[in-house]
């Protein structure tokens, strides 16, 4: 029955316990809002019904998830009087006369429960029998955790009650509104550019010792304005997706009959399983790519006025000190390089999370290779198919935020006014015959040498991808045509700088990448054709 666009479904009027009638709705989804098809939407999960309870426009306080996983667990818990209250609105489907009739069900289902219980209790301990009922009651009425139930959840899930790096940080994908990291990514980068205004470094030349009158504000940085405001955001809102649609949707649906619960607790040790590569990635991303390349690159210059390395904005100071003093200089730097190497500790996390994804699906598949259900095999490939095309994303991504860091490290060594004129220079030096690869001044660039990381990794974890969900699987998927864009990009990016006219063959790799981004499957890849691909092979 629909009723205000939910499923309805009505009192039974039966003998029920709480706990029974509450797992007959629960399964059927009672309350929740019909899917697109018009078909329901699944059944109820704690964190689902909690955010539901919690959004109901009266219900100022909400309610606790953990409250709701007693309604779902078996225990001697029931629910309290006010919880009755919100639950009825929920399976009532906001209708006044429905959450009435659900409102009697629900408080006659919870008092045959304590009821019930206290039976139990009667016949299990003459102790009890001492007890007034009023006492026992008020107990199993109130659905919140008894201390003793705390210890014991707290003895039997110890572990999990212990910081962990790898599940906070696996909170920021899959927790909250996707928007979150990719704004919070966006919002830092741009209140460093305001900061570069008020500083007045957001657009400085400053004239090198051959002469060349070179662009190096802030804002003029491409590793700074394309990186943390186009590239790294969408990389986080990808990985945010796709982790999200796993651990939501796609995994549940293949293990544990749907049971979301089990799912989650095997997606959480998934997680788990890669702390270690939490920890070294974060103390390579905050130490050495933050803390120590700081003090390399941009304090000891400062305070020794110079070093081996290109003027930027970070080392502005030392040329142009009548736009920005040493000791604002520094504090700049230091903020500017704490937000960066949080920012790509997030990157490699998003990294490791899309290897979890990969190695989960595998796994899922190998144990159901027994099967050979053509049912199951079309609802495996499904989800393979958009697991996949979510790590073509990133990883298109990653080789593009690898190639504007090399871009700008080899333009603040090269010859060229600014990064625009420099690369329109190039790709004219092609056709007019002049070579201007060499016209630069070497310095250090440990820029180079942090862009190929980022490649790799990347590349790595698109390579592992493809052998597990492509090969393996035997997908009649165009994966060739993925592996040429991401095989023309990273060519792109190691030729960067190298002769000539490079900048024609990284501009025909950046168009493909921007528009496989949007097509990823160039308009020929479908789940449907996968299933019958599968099913004749």
């Amino acid at each position: 029955m629909i009723k205000n666009g939910k499923i309805f479904l009505p009192p039974p009027g039966d003998e029920s316990d709480f706990k029974e009638i509450f797992k007959r709705l629960a399964a059927a989804g009672a309350g929740r809002p019909l899917g697109k098809d018009g078909f329901p939407a699944g059944p109820w999960t704690p964190e689902l019904l909690a955010e539901a309870i919690s959004q109901i426009d009266s219900n100022r306080t909400g309610v606790d998830l953990r409250t709701v996983q007693l309604w779902f667990q078996e225990n001697e818990k029931g629910i309290s009087t006010a919880n009755i209250r919100w639950l009825a609105r929920v399976f009532g489907c906001d209708d006044p006369v429905a959450t009435s009739e659900w409102q009697m069900e629900l408080s006659g289902a919870q008092s045959r429960l304590s009821a019930k219980r206290r039976e139990g209790k009667r016949a299990g301990s003459s102790v009890a029998q001492e007890i007034p009922d009023t006492a026992l009651a008020a107990t199993f009425d109130d659905d919140s955790a008894s201390p003793a139930e705390l210890k014991r959840d707290t003895d039997a899930k110890g572990p999990r009650r212990r910081f962990s790096l790898a599940r906070k940080s696996e909170a920021f994908f899959s927790h909250g509104s996707p928007l979150n990291l990719p704004a919070s990514v966006f919002a830092g980068v741009t209140a460093l550019g305001f900061l570069s205004y008020i500083t007045g470094i957001h657009s400085v030349t400053y004239g090198r010792a051959d002469g060349v009158v070179k662009q190096v504000g802030f804002l003029w940085t491409a590793n700074w304005t394309f990186v943390f405001m186009v590239f790294l955001p969408l990389f986080f809102a990808f990985v945010t997706e796709l982790v999200t649609f796993w651990k939501d949707e796609g995994r549940p649906k293949l293990v544990a009959q749907g049971d979301k619960m089990k799912s989650d607790d095997a997606w959480a040790r998934s997680v788990e399983a890669s702390s270690y590569s939490y920890w070294a990635v974060f103390l390579i991303c905050v130490l050495f790519a933050g803390l120590f390349q700081w003090i390399g690159v941009c304090l000891i210059p400062l305070m020794q006025g110079g070093g081996n390395y290109a003027t930027d904005w970070g080392s502005l100071a030392i040329v142009r000190p009548e736009v920005i003093s040493v000791p604002e200089a520094v504090v700049f730097t230091g903020l500017a390089y704490l937000y960066m190497c949080l920012c790509f500790y997030l990157f490699f996390v998003g990294l490791i999370l899309l290897y979890t994804v990969i190695h989960d699906l595998w796994r899922i598949g190998e144990e159901a290779s027994n099967r050979p259900e053509v049912d199951y095999q079309h609802e495996l490939n499904e989800p393979s198919l958009r697991v996949m095309r979510g790590i073509f994303r990133c990883t298109v991504l990653g080789v593009l935020i690898a190639i504007v860091m090399k871009v700008q490290s080899a333009y603040l060594t090269s010859g060229g006014e600014n990064i625009v004129a420099w690369l329109v220079g190039d790709m004219s030096s092609a056709f007019y015959g002049r070579n201007d690869v060499s016209a630069g001044i070497s310095y250090r660039r440990p820029t180079h040498y942090s862009s190929l990381l980022i490649a790799i990794s990347t590349c790595v974890v698109f390579l592992y991808g493809s052998i597990r969900l492509g090969v393996e699987r035997r997908f009649c998927m165009p994966l060739w045509r993925m592996s040429a864009i991401v095989a023309l990009l990273v060519a792109g990016y190691l030729l960067i700088d190298a002769f000539a006219g490079f900048s024609i063959l990284l501009g025909i790799g950046v168009l493909l990448a921007i528009y496989s981004l949007v097509d990823p499957g160039f308009g020929r890849w479908r789940a449907s054709e996968l299933g019958n691909n599968q099913s004749v092979s």
